[in-house]
């Protein structure tokens, strides 16, 4: 049932190309673990053993902090429509906050150097093991669209708006945790 894979191969990166939805997990010692959904257009494979997501401005910052502690990160993407799959991405994370150099170069590598309303971060893993299994019992879903809320309400924050958010909500994990956040 389970297969592991020392990178992503061609056949995993189109499966992973055609996901419209993945999930992040994260923890170090005495925290709660963390899980996260994800919306994909903001997923990157970088190569065969590294990816990368734009992460937008949200109520906490668990990951963040989680990776400055331990920098354990598992994403995981299922099939929810065609053929069953599960894929797990194990690694090493770590995060490129706003105006950093890293988070530069990738705005410019994958967005024409522009940065899309609400970012706050960028969250690199570095891919150490590569896991299929089976997949059999995840409901088939058919997408019904992208939810505009979070947009909405980035635009309605404004650029000042949101820097005092993430100023008052992403500097501390849920269990105390500095994040690193640090705001260009």
């Amino acid at each position: 049932m389970a297969k592991q894979f020392s990178e992503i191969d061609e056949r995993l990166a189109g499966f992973i190309d055609a996901q419209k939805i993945f999930f992040t997990a994260s923890a170090a010692e005495g925290t709660r673990i963390n899980i996260s959904p994800r919306p994909t257009d903001h997923f990157h494979r970088l190569g065969s053993n590294s990816v990368a997501y734009l992460d937008l401005t949200g109520s906490g910052s668990e990951t963040a902090a989680h990776l400055r502690v331990d920098g354990r990160l598992t994403i995981m993407f299922c099939a929810f429509e065609g053929a069953p799959l599960i894929l797990r991405l194990y690694g090493q994370g770590r995060v490129a906050f706003r105006g950093s150099p890293d988070y530069r170069a990738f705005l410019d590598a994958h967005y024409a150097s522009e940065e899309p309303l609400g970012a706050r971060q960028i969250v690199f893993l570095d891919i150490d093991l590569v896991q299929t299994s089976c997949g059999f019992k995840v409901p088939l879903f058919e997408p019904a669209g992208e939810r505009p809320t979070l947009d909405r309400w980035a635009e309605a924050k404004g650029e000042e708006g949101l820097r005092a958010y993430r100023q008052e909500k992403n500097l501390l994990s849920m269990d105390g945790l500095p994040t690193g956040f640090v705001e260009s």
